[in-house]
């Protein structure tokens, strides 16, 4: 059976219509309220000419807008592009110009970034989350307020695209993976299927543009599940909303579960009704595992990735310290196997790329069928992740796709950095690396070679980045060398660059 995901809200609010369902910043909605924001938007989007098929952007902060638009276009059967807002603004150009969205919505904070392309993109309206926009924009408010709240005719659903989220692309530029309305029903399902319920309200600050996050969204339609927005990442006023809205259950990369802990008094904030926190991106140290074990708090560390709408596999509360460093076992529907560079299963305890089935694995990359087809093989979804299995079944992650940097839970894919740094003048050769981080778990590192008879500093490489490619992904630390070790094929020998540049 297909479904169409937006209608989840519309029969939420049929059922429980005075059932809270979102609160944020002050703003508390329930689900009949949500369902009309939502459906206003819908008639307010196709008034500007927004059909099925047709791509709605958003670059925001975690707003309740975020909710409105991702079910608006999911009932019209549109199609919602979330926007990276770490980015810079070419960074951002290149996915408007290459999703083609027609429309994009912005918090009120982004205004200046969006000025700086708006007049390069295929974009033709532009709605701003604030109540004063520039000239060149119109409001939120003023384009939905005085629609009809009644229901819209529903369009597309079951493995129609719902949504295009951009994973950072290994040879420089992001690929668009393309998200159905089947694969957020099963990850949603598969969700609660593997966990159970993670009690009745659901805390979200990690942002929505996210894989991490978005299916949150329908969590909330589909089960019920109360949300609790946190707009940006204030650690103290984060801890104060786990007691205030009585939060049973919050998603987390490690570096927040780290930042909580330094926030002063830590102890004295109320923590009893958390029943569980869901990790992802890095694994979790040991130590953590130990010290929210002793506070009662069952820490579940996942792995998945944005091409399969999310999560792929668990570890239960009973291994997380037994087993620490695995990410558990497959979820509900979802198959995952070990496989070398032929295809063959490998042995327990042997290395093998991570390929995985499921029907929430990506349609496609956007545009881009010859990626497509060498990411999606016989059904399988091969991830280019290095990892081994125990006998038991249990997965551990090894080594990571392309050798991504993970940095505060964000992916940072080298060749990005690396083909920009290498557009400098006076740069011959570069090698981007990630180097240990107290804060972030891994920061990035260059390692530049200079053209003969140039000179440079670390200072003129960062100052060059800023502004070109987003603030999380310019390098913390520049060395330079003499030559890059590569292999005779001419690739770089990234392991011993971190061997010898992170000693």
């Amino acid at each position: 059976m297909d479904f169409n995901v937006g209608t989840f809200l519309s029969k939420r609010a049929e059922l429980f219509p005075h059932q809270e369902g979102l609160v944020c910043e002050g703003l508390r909605l329930t689900f009949s309220q949500m369902n009309e924001r939502c459906n206003r938007l819908v008639h307010a989007l196709r008034k500007l000419g927004v059909e099925k098929g047709d791509r709605v952007a958003i670059l925001a902060f975690n707003e309740p807008e975020y909710y409105d638009l991702f079910n608006a276009v999911a009932k019209m059967g549109a199609i919602m592009v979330t926007l990276n807002y770490r980015l810079a603004g070419p960074e951002l150009q290149y996915i408007m110009e290459d999703s083609g969205a027609k429309v994009l919505i912005f918090s009120r904070e982004f205004a200046e970034v969006v000025d700086s392309f708006r007049g390069d993109v295929p974009a033709e309206r532009f709605i701003a989350i604030m109540d004063d926009p520039p000239e060149w924009a119109v409001s939120y408010a003023a384009v939905t307020t005085g629609e009809p709240a009644d229901e819209p005719e529903i369009a597309g659903g079951g493995d129609d695209t719902l949504a295009i989220l951009y994973t950072s692309g290994t040879t420089g530029r992001p690929k668009g993976a393309e998200l159905t309305h089947n694969g957020f029903f099963v990850t949603s399902d598969t969700l609660i299927a593997t966990l159970g319920m993670p009690g009745d309200t659901f805390l979200i600050v990690l942002p929505l543009f996210h894989i991490g996050a978005l299916p949150g969204v329908i969590l909330n339609s589909q089960f019920g599940l109360r949300s609790v927005l946190c707009r940006t990442l204030d650690p103290v006023r984060f801890l104060e909303l786990l007691g205030e809205e009585k939060v049973t259950a919050f998603g987390s990369v490690p570096q927040l579960l780290q930042i909580l802990q330094m926030v002063p008094d830590f102890e004295k904030y109320d923590w009893s009704s958390v029943e569980v926190i869901l990790v992802y991106a890095a694994p979790v140290p040991v130590t953590l595992l130990n010290e929210y074990a002793e506070a009662g708090i069952e820490v579940r560390q996942l792995y998945g990735l944005t091409e399969c709408t999310g999560p792929a596999a668990v570890i239960d509360g009973e291994h997380a310290l037994s087993k620490a460093g695995s990410c558990g076992l497959p979820m509900f529907y979802i198959d995952i196997r070990l496989v070398d560079e032929d295809g063959n299963d490998v042995e327990p305890e042997e290395l093998g790329e991570v390929i995985m089935r499921s029907q929430n694995v990506m349609k496609g990359y956007w545009g881009k069928p010859e990626e497509t087809a060498r990411t999606i093989r016989d059904g399988w979804l091969y991830t280019g992740d290095i990892a081994k299995m125990d006998e038991d079944g249990y997965l551990y992650i090894m080594d990571r796709k392309k050798d991504m940097i993970i940095s505060g839970g964000e992916n940072i894919y080298p060749a990005e950095i690396e083909d920009f740094i290498l557009s400098h003048p006076k740069v011959a050769d570069v090698g981007v690396i990630g180097c240990p981080d107290e804060q972030w778990g891994e920061a990035v590192r260059a390692v530049v070679v200079v053209k003969e008879g140039e000179e440079l500093t670390e200072l003129e490489i960062i100052e060059y980045c800023k502004g070109n490619i987003g603030k999380f992904k310019i390098p913390r630390s520049v060395v330079f060398c003499e030559a890059l070790p590569r292999t005779p094929t001419g690739k770089i020998l990234k392991r011993v660059l971190r061997d010898e540049y992170n000693a």
